[in-house]
């Protein structure tokens, strides 16, 4: 059992580690959480065969702490991609107006009038005078999150859809956008809004 546990610890650690980081979604999340929870009691294993308290003593914690992500992430933020999922499902149908959860917009591909992708929204601002969304953010460009660029595209500028999102900018157009920095969001908010395609 000591063996197994010494084996087990690091191993369970490192994976649920990845599995969070990816932030792939809530069950993904919470499962990671689940992999830590039986990581940190192996590490408990090991503190207390090696009789190392602090080992044992943290460990114990972080086992409390992970039940806590278990049931966050697998219990009620599960909960709420549920309910999500399914307003976006009910909101394909002919019958009713097309809908998707606000939250899904991170995620979901920009494309341009010829369908091909030209980034992934991140975040969507709203403007609380109005409460409508004013921007979709989009980042795009680079490998792995290294190198990217993230700009705001107007709502003028995307036709929001249920499988993702287009737009009639370019490549060109959407690399022009200004980079969103800290000094660049007062710029951006105060400036008019996109007069959106041109008129055919």
């Amino acid at each position: 059992m000591d063996a197994t546990a010494q084996w087990l610890a690091p191993v369970a650690t490192m994976a649920a580690a990845l599995m969070t980081a990816a932030n792939l979604g809530a069950r993904v999340t919470g499962w990671g959480f689940v992999v830590f929870t039986l990581g940190s009691i192996c590490w408990v294993i090991v503190g207390l065969q090696g009789h190392q308290d602090n080992l044992m003593i943290t460990n114990g914690l972080l086992t409390l702490v992970n039940a806590v992500g278990v049931w966050r992430w697998l219990g009620r933020q599960a909960r709420y991609e549920s309910v999500g999922a399914s307003a976006e499902a009910a909101g394909v149908s002919p019958r009713l107006p097309s809908v998707f959860a606000a939250t899904a917009i991170a995620g979901r591909d920009i494309v341009d009038d010829a369908g091909a992708t030209l980034g992934e929204a991140v975040e969507a601002i709203i403007d609380c005078r109005t409460g409508t969304i004013r921007h979709i953010v989009v980042r795009f460009g680079g490998v792995g999150g290294v190198g990217e660029q993230i700009v705001a595209i107007p709502l003028a500028d995307v036709r929001l859809g249920v499988k993702s999102m287009r737009t009639h900018l370019s490549p060109r157009a959407l690399a022009a956008l200004p980079r969103l920095d800290e000094d660049q969001w007062p710029r951006l908010l105060r400036a008019p809004e996109s007069p959106g395609p041109p008129q055919r």
